[in-house]
């Protein structure tokens, strides 16, 4: 129980701490709206009391000239009242609705900066849900704060005094109602807290499953799992849907029983008041307008007891909001980075090691390795032997735990981020390409590219001709991450986008997996013939993709355990000879 609170205090304050950072720009507008709202409550809490003249002194009295004139006043004050609202709420949606865009601004370019490392450790799906349904949580509670609760404890405590002015006899029936009231509105909010803590987990647990489910169609009807994942889809739905209805049960009692307490507070006050009334102690306009005071306490109970109810779920989201925001990220750009490469086009890595986040392990083991302009390296090894971690060292992904990862003779920490990026061109495993057009994409990494220097990067990577019979060519239409091609089409165009900026280096991640043998080749003597003055590191499966390299690296367990030409690692290691026999079937001495 001490945990839990100490959690909920901290969510409290997170919650505070971003309205109080993000709402900050619009202070003034925020001071305009608490005055407009002072004046409509103000106002609202008015009407009551100028009804009950009417009563009592006009229409009891037979006063025409004094309905008529409280008439006008209540005109002039409902005119007012209508005017304040309608400002104060357009306002209010305005003010929230910036509140939510900065928000999810902030999220967006904190997430940018985040390595490979915190992209893996909150999760997709999470950052997906605390960038969009947990910033929509959090603005409409600032909504809610500015259009209702400035309101209600002033119509709460406002309409206990006007009612009371009205006739005192009555303070003991609303100090009875006002502490019922406050007992059942905590009590159902204990009840709710919790609840509203494990829906948006359950709704983060939705989009992971989907996610996986959408990405993953191809693979899942391949393996006839479809009824697998659509129980499995079932079963953590009804598992959201079931907490939803927990807590949708526990916040419908609030209405019934709150409107409860005041009719029969009502009740009382009528019967109660027609004895009075009787006895001339007290006059029918009063009742009236206790009764109308009644109706507007019960009305701000409610509606500060629904924000309360929305408090739970924004301060859940908020907590996960500012997790993002106060993550630091592990690669972190040098405040005044080296912009000039003294040793052009030059990797060296020297005794890199690198682990992931509570693994029991390295993934890599004192990783020697350089590689020179002209030249070709190629990495080979065992799923797992840590090839791709390695080429993500060298475009800095991820830092390494210990030892320097060197481009062009400096330190990739101290190198400014644009030049590591101008100087590395990576083609990653996985092609993706945005929504667009095959010209958008390919100029990603050099937006002033001209067509021709697109068609060359694209004959390069033998990807003209299906480009050429494509309506529109350059101008072709690409859907998201590049649905509408096939996967070797992908892989052809994520080289030829790595190929338009002409880096010194060039970094290919097993990107040649989907080509066919031909096409391989092809783009191998391309590379070689259009690429003589940049460094190339390949990761690559098949052998026949790095026999020419001029220096093969053999990585196994993270470790170098050879490097040399094909022949060299033919005569003298264990590992290549392994991996070229399980090509081949054919055993080398």
């Amino acid at each position: 129980m001490r945990y839990a609170a100490s959690a909920t205090q901290s969510n409290d304050r997170a919650l505070w701490r971003l309205l109080a950072a993000y709402a900050r720009p619009y202070r003034a507008t925020v001071a305009l709206i608490v005055v407009l709202q002072s004046i409509q409550t103000i106002a609202l809490l008015y009407l009551p009391t100028l009804n009950a003249d009417i009563i009592d002194n006009g229409v009891v009295e037979g006063d025409t000239s004094r309905i008529l004139h409280t008439g006008v006043v209540m005109g002039v004050v409902t005119l007012a009242e209508v005017t304040a609202t309608a400002f104060a709420v357009r306002l209010s949606a305005r003010t929230a609705l910036a509140v939510g865009r900065d928000l999810r601004a902030a999220g967006f370019g904190q997430v940018q900066r985040f390595s490979a490392r915190e992209i893996q450790q909150i999760g997709v799906p999470s950052l997906v849900t605390r960038t969009t349904n947990d910033v929509q949580q959090v603005q409409m509670l600032f909504m809610s704060a500015l259009t209702i609760l400035v309101v209600a404890p002033v119509m709460a405590v406002g309409g206990i005094v006007m009612a009371i002015a009205q006739d005192v006899a009555f303070s003991p029936l609303l100090i009875v109602l006002v502490v019922l009231l406050g007992i059942v509105v905590a009590a159902l909010i204990r009840r709710m807290r919790p609840m509203s803590y494990r829906v948006q987990a359950q709704i983060d647990t939705i989009n992971r499953v989907l996610r996986e489910q959408i990405a993953g169609i191809q693979v899942i009807r391949a393996l006839a799992k479809d009824r697998f994942e659509q129980d499995r889809f079932a079963r953590v739905n009804r598992e959201l849907a079931d907490v939803s209805i927990r807590l949708g049960r526990v916040s419908t009692l609030l209405l019934p029983v709150v409107v409860n307490l005041v009719c029969v507070c009502s009740v009382a006050v009528v019967w109660i008041g027609a004895i009075r009334i009787e006895a001339g102690a007290t006059r029918i306009g009063a009742i009236t307008a206790f009764l109308t005071y009644l109706v507007l306490v019960q009305g701000a109970v409610l509606t500060a007891a629904f924000v309360i109810m929305g408090l739970s779920r924004a301060e859940a989201s908020a907590t996960r909001i500012e997790e993002v925001l106060r993550t630091e990220p592990s690669v972190v750009p040098p405040a005044d980075g080296v912009r000039s490469l003294p040793r052009r086009g030059c990797v060296e890595l020297r005794d890199v090691r690198f682990a992931f986040p509570n693994a029991d392990q390295d993934v890599l083991h004192g990783v020697d390795l350089s590689a020179d302009p002209g030249s070709t390296t190629a990495l080979v090894g065992s799923t797992g032997s840590g090839k791709s971690t390695l080429i993500g060292l060298v475009c800095r992904l991820f830092d390494p735990t210990s030892g320097q990862v060197r481009v062009g003779g400096v330190d990739v920490r101290d190198l400014d981020p644009a030049t590591l990026s101008r100087a590395v061109g990576l083609v990653p495993q996985k092609a993706h390409l945005f929504r667009g057009t095959i010209a958008s994409n390919l100029r990603t990494g050099k937006p002033e590219a001209t067509d021709e220097e697109l068609w060359q990067a694209l004959e390069i990577a033998q990807a003209r001709e299906f480009v050429k019979e494509m309506n529109g060519q350059l101008d072709a239409e690409v859907s998201q991450v590049g649905g509408n091609l096939s996967g070797g089409q992908r892989q052809r165009l994520s080289i030829a986008r790595a190929l338009v900026p002409r880096p010194q280096i060039y970094l290919f991640d097993d990107c040649f997996s989907a080509l066919d043998y031909a096409t391989d080749a092809a783009l191998r003597q391309a590379l070689t013939t259009h690429l003589v003055d940049a460094t190339i590191l390949v990761v690559a499966q098949r052998v026949s993709t790095v026999a020419r390299a001029d220096r093969i690296v053999v990585l196994d367990q993270g470790r170098v355990v050879g490097a040399g030409t094909n022949d060299e690692l033919l005569n003298n290691s264990p590992v290549y000879r392994e991996i070229v026999f399980s090509q081949t079937g054919e055993r080398v001495a």
